[in-house]
């Protein structure tokens, strides 16, 4: 590996020699002026392809794309399209196996492909009742494959596909460009083999385009700091706006670093540095806020409702219900609570550990305590560079990243699950890069190759406990992580003591060791089906305690929680714990629940009561397909959330009594809950409205909206709940859901076909 931070030579294709940042191995550099006048301004970019001496022309296009810059060592580029070929291949194998993913978002984009209006809100349903609970950006390039290649599995999430790959060479490209092409390597691996960034770059939730879009925000502000130029923060905004537009607040958490690091280290005049970060300001807010002016000043009657919301508002969902309420825990209309500092709610134990609990941390936390030893080695080699040290800054930009959304995901008390971690894996991938890189350079220096070798053996011994965790999993692979990673770690403390061959052999194996755990845990999950709202990266076989939802709908077990069901789930994990039990089959928490749609019927949950099938004891909701089990509490969440949270099996005999007449009815049918609703709908093909939005809390349509709905016959059939409408638990559990599904079983004939139970809303009772 060489890594090229000596920015007075530049070699191996790095950045353009900077007067700012000179050899950190035998110079005190000059840094900037501290009374905050300009350095001298850095060198020009290196044309990528200059043109050669003589008057010769250019080499042809495909000749440049393999070499890369002329600089480039020649194995640079062909390594770094290997890298993004590779990425490529092992996020798209297997891919249709998960079929719709999270049906709550197929079916959006389902509705998107064929109403401009649906694609332009978010729409749940193509007739525009209500939309999902995020803008609607991310659904866009989804929505555009559809309509190009048609419905199907592949046209959905090869789109993702995509922004994985790209988010792995912009972090590469980051990297290399002050570090050199090995540490570009290195942070790409590092990043392509995140187990939960192979599940959410396969995936149609939010967060793969939220992760692409902060990997560029932070490049950009890398890039404002080489030379000052404004052009690099705009960008910068535009992509965090853009993200705004993608998971909303979420994209927030990076501004303070990101602002700090700028205008404390760029190369300009403070009162410049003012004016610049004005102007990103004003790009964030017009890249994220023409969206939400057009929504928020179109009339509320004519488009559909902001779904999460509580007043028809997406201010008010991006203030609450995904904003301010994932912190507290205060959010209007979820499915739970959180826990505060160091407590335990409904979605796991906050605290200074959470990153590394049983739940998520063979998510996202094989490298973090690596990553620790790399930004402090990092910042302590550049400790003596001046103000607008780039090198510096680049550990600054994307290690400050990494360590505001650490803190913020350990001890925000509101809903938080496993696959949210994905977005920290860019900014760990880069400071792993980054830190490796530098201190291999100054290996000569013993503190620099024990910090080296300390990060080795961080890695090892953490994945070691990691894969501990899981002993039924490839029992072999935790000693040869941990007696590789020991091996490793001693080779590099020697290593600028012996021949060359030897001390690479030393490098080799301390890659392999620190990420054996996590390519096999990326491994299993591409092998994977990951269905539902809720899913996990891993083995099927992992030991979840608390929260769960993985392959077929869930893992978890005997104790608390909401367990998964919905289709695909065999008998998953069953241990005590909070969580999400479920998948199919899956025995469930304590007390009565919500079991199956399909249940069995006699399944007993292994807490305090049986949630049974059609006949449950307990009460609740049907839901997944197969989830028997207990729930939470007394006709509270239990083996089978399915329903709610991971859709419904569809009969075909279902379809067919849908389907009938279909072009006749606005919707074809109405159901309590946005999975529910879009289950329906992805089998039919037709917009089915989904009651009070994704967890049937959302007062959406009001009785007397729906009443009016029937009378113009807009809605065919009524898909019973079983449970008398709402979320359990949810706010709503005895408003509008619950109104509704009253008037509805009172009112109208029911109609059953196989185990689901449906109301004709063209049939009186008494007729």
């Amino acid at each position: 590996m060489t890594t090229q931070y000596d920015e007075t030579t530049r070699p191996g294709g790095a950045a353009p020699a900077d007067p700012r940042d000179a050899d950190l191995r035998n110079a005190d550099p000059q840094g900037a002026d501290p009374q905050g006048a300009s350095p001298p301004p850095s060198a020009p970019d290196v044309p990528d392809v200059p043109a050669p001496a003589g008057g010769e022309p250019r080499q042809p296009l495909l000749r440049r794309a393999w070499r890369g810059r002329p600089d480039d060592p020649r194995w640079a580029r062909p390594a770094l399209l290997g890298l993004l070929l590779a990425t490529a291949l092992l996020y798209l194998y297997n891919l249709s196996a998960s079929g719709w993913a999270n049906s709550f978002y197929s079916a959006a984009v389902q509705a998107g492909s064929t109403s401009w209006k649906a694609m332009f809100f978010g729409s749940l349903d193509a007739a525009n009742a209500i939309t999902v609970d995020k803008p609607s950006a991310f659904l866009w390039p989804m929505e555009l494959a559809v309509r190009v290649f048609g419905l199907n599995s592949w046209a959905i999430l090869a789109p993702e596909v995509l922004m994985g790959v790209g988010t792995v060479a912009v972090v590469h490209a980051s990297v290399r460009r002050r570090f050199g092409p090995g540490a570009g390597l290195l942070a790409g691996a590092v990043l392509a083999l995140t187990p939960v960034a192979a599940l959410m770059f396969r995936f149609n939730n939010p967060d793969a385009m939220l992760a692409l879009l902060m990997a560029l925000a932070c490049h950009f502000v890398v890039r404002a700091l080489e030379d000052g130029r404004t052009r690099w923060l705009v960008w910068a905004g535009v992509a965090i706006g853009f993200a705004f537009l993608a998971k909303t607040l979420q994209a927030f958490l990076v501004l303070p670093p990101l602002a700090i690091v700028y205008a404390v280290c760029a190369p300009v005049s403070v009162k410049k540095r003012i004016g610049q970060l004005a102007a990103a300001t004003v790009a964030l807010i017009v890249a994220g806020g023409w969206w939400v002016a057009i929504v928020e000043l179109w009339p509320a009657s004519s488009r559909p409702y902001i779904g999460g919301s509580q007043n028809n508002s997406f201010l008010e969902l991006t203030f609450g219900y995904n904003g301010l309420g994932r912190l507290n825990g205060e959010e209007t209309g979820s499915v739970g609570g959180g826990g505060g500092a160091g407590g335990t709610g409904m979605w796991g134990e906050t605290g200074w550990d959470r990153m590394f609990n049983s739940e998520i941390g063979g998510q996202i936390s094989w490298l973090l305590p690596a990553s620790l030893i790399l930004l402090a080695a990092g910042l302590v080699a550049t400790r003596r560079l001046g103000r607008t040290s780039v090198t510096r800054g680049s550990f600054l930009v994307w290690g400050g990243s990494l360590l505001m959304t650490w803190i913020v995901f350990s001890y925000m008390a509101g809903i938080f699950h496993q696959y949210y971690t994905v977005a920290l894996a860019p900014y760990l991938a880069a400071v792993i890069g980054m830190g490796a890189g530098i201190l291999w350079e100054k290996r000569a220096e013993i503190w620099a190759s024990l910090a080296l070798a300390a990060s080795v053996v961080a890695a090892s011994a953490w994945g070691y406990v990691l894969l501990n965790r899981t002993s039924s999993y490839l029992p072999w692979l935790k000693w040869l992580v941990l007696v590789g990673g020991l091996a490793g770690a001693l080779g590099l403390i020697f290593a600028s003591h012996v021949r060359r061959q030897l001390a690479l052999a030393a490098v080799a194996v301390s890659i392999v060791a620190a990420l054996g755990g996590p390519t096999a845990y990326t491994l299993s999950t591409v092998g994977s089906a990951h269905t539902g709202s809720i899913p996990t990266a891993g083995p099927s076989g992992m030991s979840f305690g608390g929260m769960g939802g993985g392959p077929g709908g869930g893992r978890g077990g005997t104790g608390g929680g909401m367990p998964g069901g919905g289709p695909g789930g065999g008998t998953q994990n069953q241990q005590n714990g909070n969580g999400f039990p479920g998948g199919g089959n899956g025995n469930g928490g304590f007390g009565g629940g919500m079991p199956g749609q399909n249940g069995n019927g006699n399944t007993q949950g292994q807490g305090q009561g049986q949630g049974q099938g059609q006949n449950q004891q307990g009460g609740g909701a049907p839901g997944g397909q197969t989830g028997d089990g207990g729930g939470m509490g007394g006709g509270g969440m239990g083996g089978g959330a399915g329903g709610l949270l991971n859709g419904a099996t569809v009969s075909s005999a279902a379809k067919k009594l849908l389907t009938a007449d279909s072009g006749d009815y606005t919707w074809v049918a109405a159901a309590i809950g946005a999975q529910n609703a879009a289950s329906y709908q992805l089998s039919t093909g037709d917009p089915v409205m989904a009651i009070g939005g994704f967890n049937g809390t959302d007062p959406s349509p009001t009785l007397a909206q729906f009443k009016k709905y029937v009378a113009a016959g807009k809605i065919h059939y009524f898909i019973s709940s079983g449970s008398g409408g709402g979320m359990p638990g949810g706010s709503d559990s005895t408003g509008t859901s619950t109104q509704i599904t009253s008037w509805v079983e009172k009112t109208y004939k029911k109609v059953t076909v196989g185990s689901a139970t449906f109301y004709d809303l063209t049939q009186k009772a008494s007729d």
